[in-house]
């Protein structure tokens, strides 16, 4: 490794802490942009990205923990999505007090538009960049991630 003193990582500012949440938020910002023509906000569609993604028939409380938010705030943007007719909660034959979502037809033909769009994104901002650079980032990343929930568990129990 070289000097500490000269490693890009210490040289950015303020932190490569602050530049994580830089990118993140312009991001999610280009993504904002190019999904509000389909009538998305930020909740809306991370909602139903991510619903896709783990799986329909998830419970609420599922969907709430992976997105990492409280069940009020999801419960808002699911009748959002419930109104514009893209989800429907159905009850959990084995618990009747447990809703699971499921995407509607027009839910499905959404979320694929929605993959267009946020993948046109995701292309732009890989641009000049290797699959090894993004792999090695990625990785990197879920370390940074699994110290940082350590570090945040260790310091509740001080």
């Amino acid at each position: 490794m070289s000097n500490q003193s000269t490693s890009l990582h210490t040289t950015i500012e303020p932190s490569l802490g602050a530049v994580l949440g830089r990118v993140h938020r312009q991001w999610r910002s280009a993504v904002n942009q190019a999904v509000a023509p389909l009538g998305m906000t930020e909740s809306r569609w991370t909602a139903l990205m991510l619903l896709k993604k783990i799986g329909e028939g998830c419970t609420q409380q599922t969907l709430a923990s992976k997105l990492s938010i409280e069940m009020s705030s999801l419960s808002r943007t699911l009748n959002q999505l419930q109104q514009q007719g893209l989800v429907e909660r159905r009850t959990d034959p084995e618990d009747k007090r447990v809703h699971c979502l499921w995407l509607t037809p027009e839910g499905a033909e959404m979320v694929e538009a929605l993959a267009v769009r946020i993948g046109t994104i995701r292309d732009e901002i890989y641009a000049g960049i290797s699959e090894a650079e993004l792999d090695a980032f990625a990785s990197v990343l879920v370390k940074m991630e699994a110290n940082a929930v350590a570090c945040a568990t260790h310091q509740e129990k001080r």
